[in-house]
């Protein structure tokens, strides 16, 4: 049962942005300055935004992913087929391609919301989208997969989805990628392979998780129907009016572009001295 203080927090007015249509040059970067801007503008407002993205042939690192000992060669072992970023928000490397749709809910920062509450928001949003499914979809820590975490998600063992949540000027980021369609088990190959590249016989200040591919999954893959990016995004509107929410497509102000471009300059910057 949906709890009261998730409840009240889907019931509001979403400002809504579509960014996953933008194509194979839209890079991960401005993602990450895009939902730093909009913290900061509901920070101040109080408003509340909901944003789709998608990415193609993009590996996301974490920062103590850009530490690894010969982390030059695994980066060399991905560029000739995925850009290599470094995210501002906490976790491992995960694999992002146009078979994976990224959803963001942003929200101000209240007292009293814990952290865990914010996955849960994010959780009851997945469950209702896949209603017939709900009672299968675990969160919960899946050994084995990229960027393990406790609120993974996952179907029979095999996960689908990972959640992280960033929160900055007064603003709550709460960001997942669901793995759509495609092969689970081929995205975590790649990352196993680059942890192999990148850590070699070196050590590493954490510990780097231990690839096993054939627990990773789609969710195209775990539910046996036909999926795609357009059609699950559609499950998502449907789940945030059954839950309260009233939507209205948006796009930045002249304010929030100027914004934005500022991020954009200090993420930017900061994966430049990640992998310096």
């Amino acid at each position: 049962m949906i709890s009261k203080q998730t409840n009240q927090k889907f019931a509001k007015q979403w400002r809504y942005f579509d960014h996953t249509e933008r194509g194979p040059e839209y890079d991960a970067l401005q993602s990450f300055a895009f939902d730093d801007m909009l913290c900061q503008t509901v920070g101040e407002t109080g408003s509340a935004a909901f944003r789709a993205w998608v990415h193609h042939h993009t590996v996301v690192l974490g920062t103590q992913d850009s530490r690894l000992p010969f982390i030059h060669d695994g980066l060399h072992f991905l560029a000739p087929h995925y850009r290599a970023v470094v995210r501002n928000s906490g976790g491992l490397a995960v694999m992002l391609d146009e078979g994976v749709l990224n959803l963001s809910l942003i929200f101000k920062e209240s007292k009293g919301w814990s952290i865990n509450a914010g996955y849960d928001l994010m959780v009851e949003l997945i469950r209702s989208m896949f209603s017939n499914h709900r009672e299968q979809i675990e969160a919960r820590e899946i050994i084995g997969s990229y960027c393990p975490g406790s609120y993974d998600l996952s179907i029979d063992g095999r996960k689908f989805a990972g959640i992280s949540q960033r929160r900055t000027r007064g603003g709550v980021a709460v960001q997942i990628y669901l793995c759509v369609t495609g092969s689970g088990e081929a995205r975590a190959e790649v990352i196993r392979n680059f942890y192999e590249v990148a850590l070699r016989d070196g050590e590493a200040r954490y510990d780097v998780p231990t690839i096993r591919p054939e627990v990773m999954a789609s969710l195209e893959e775990l539910i046996g129907e036909e999926l795609t990016v357009k059609s699950v995004l559609e499950r998502a509107f449907e789940a945030m009016e059954q839950l309260g929410a009233v939507i209205s497509p948006s796009e930045a102000n002249e304010e929030e572009q100027n914004l934005f471009e500022q991020q954009l300059i200090r993420v930017t910057q900061r994966h430049d001295r990640c992998l310096e």
